[in-house]
């Protein structure tokens, strides 16, 4: 103890350790955070918040933002989640020339009296920490950014796509259809999040629409590789909404107590390839809707199911995913009832592609415009 009190006291007063941490160490400090609070007003969004109800004439139901994308001078390839899919996507559908930009229906933010409902009050102060953030987003660098730059890179584009699941699901009551090219954060619940779900957007479709009278009764159809605890923790126990979640039992989040929150559960063994996830969710159907009549489905169509991809770990091909989707549509479609479907997770460049050839099969097989 007292070599160490000697050699510190050592270091305290070396000349040269000094003009190290005063010419050195504590100008890169002070520039380091002058440049991260300068992001943080140069990422600043100017947010008209969520008008509702609104008028979808004229409009395709599909919902999109360029505000969905997380975006951070390349910060954000750190982090497996293509945080750009979204407008990639849409660059997709626009160049098969599927679609216009101005046909679509434009997402914006929630307001606070949507976010409250959502979501407990604590919860919703715990996200002004940059370390709460960095823990869903499993991005631990974003720990150290000011708050409000925090909040402006992973947060807004967050809340943009949680305003555009809810006017996807709007839209799809009146259309009998809806695609939000984003959301599905299918493990944030009202007290919490996880596995970069920050906001849950699939809670709100159920609690806004019941509050609104819209609907009553929900089938949340949870097709992403990974359990959806966050709306099974939500609606645990209500017989009006009728969880059916395929996912693989080996991965996150393990949640067991959520579990039982599902009405009919799909776990997965690690490599399931198409065959057989196919025909265990084709039975799985069957059975849901001789159960249960809903007033809207929401579908999770996450594609971290695709063979390889490193979060997911299942063996799906993009043949088996587009095939998937389109079995979920026949089943709304041929029994009339309402269906708004979620992008959620998906963790390669791929899911691009897959994505924007399954919503141009399902155009062409459905007719949806």
């Amino acid at each position: 103890m007292v070599m160490d009190a000697m050699n510190l006291k050592n270091f305290i007063f070396n000349k040269a350790a000094l003009r190290r941490i005063t010419r050195i160490y504590i100008p890169c400090f002070v520039a380091i955070w002058l440049l991260l609070t300068g992001a943080a007003f140069m990422t600043e969004k100017s947010m008209s918040p969520l008008q509702l109800p609104q008028d979808f004439t004229g409009r395709l139901p599909i919902v999109y933002s360029d505000n969905y994308n997380i975006k951070f001078f390349g910060f954000e390839k750190l982090h497996p989640f293509d945080s750009v899919k979204y407008g990639e996507i849409l660059d997709n559908l626009l160049a098969h020339q599927a679609l216009k930009r101005n046909q679509l229906i434009e997402a914006a933010p929630p307001d606070d009296a949507l976010m409250h409902l959502a979501h407990s009050d604590a919860y919703l102060q715990s996200l002004q920490s940059p370390w709460v953030l960095a823990r869903i987003a499993e991005l631990p660098f974003l720990r150290f950014f000011p708050a409000r730059l925090a909040r402006n890179v992973l947060l807004v584009p967050m809340m943009y796509q949680m305003g555009g699941s809810l006017l996807a699901a709007q839209a799809a009551m009146k259309t009998g259809w809806a695609v939000n090219l984003g959301g599905g954060f299918h493990h944030a619940s009202y007290a919490n999040g996880s596995g970069f779900c920050a906001l849950a957007d699939i809670s709100l479709i159920v609690k806004y629409l019941r509050q609104e009278k819209q609907a009553q009764k929900f089938m949340i159809i949870d097709l992403d590789a990974h359990q959806g605890n966050g709306h099974e923790t939500d609606f645990k126990g209500d017989d009006d909404v009728y969880i059916i979640d395929a996912y693989n039992k080996e991965i996150f989040p393990h949640d067991t107590a959520a579990k039982d929150g599902i009405d009919l559960k799909i776990e997965l063994e690690s490599f399931t390839s198409d065959t057989e996830y196919l025909d265990r969710l084709q039975k799985a159907l069957d059975k849901a809707f001789v159960e249960f009549k809903p007033d809207l489905i929401i579908y999770n169509a996450g594609t971290d199911l695709l063979k390889g991809d490193p979060l997911g770990a299942l063996d799906i091909t993009p043949e088996g995913v587009i095939k998937r989707d389109e079995m979920v549509f026949g089943y709304a479609l041929d029994r009339k009832v309402p269906i708004v479907m979620l992008l959620s997770g998906g963790y390669q460049r791929s899911t691009v592609q897959v994505i924007s050839d399954s919503i141009l099969n399902l155009k062409k097989k459905f007719k949806l415009f």
